[in-house]
């Protein structure tokens, strides 16, 4: 399974996932690109899961057009 980290996500959340191919956007010089962009880019590059603390997105994209699970997490603070 590959999965994304977004950039509101913490890269140490990495040390938890040894199971999965975990990468962040600034690893990939993906930082700054806005999310319709960056979800195009996910299904692309084979990403499994696009994982990001960013609450308005379900709001703001329409999510179905994407064949991606997104995980929206709570928070940031546990990492």
């Amino acid at each position: 399974m590959k999965i994304l980290l977004d950039e509101c996500i913490n890269k140490r959340l990495k040390n938890h996932l040894t199971d999965f191919q975990v990468y962040a956007v600034t690893e990939l010089g993906w930082s700054g690109i806005k999310n319709g962009k960056l979800m195009s880019l996910c299904v692309e590059n084979n990403f499994d899961i696009l994982l990001t603390i960013d609450k308005n997105l379900r709001f703001q994209q329409n999510l179905d057009k994407y064949f991606l699970t997104i995980a929206i997490l709570n928070s940031n603070q546990w990492c």
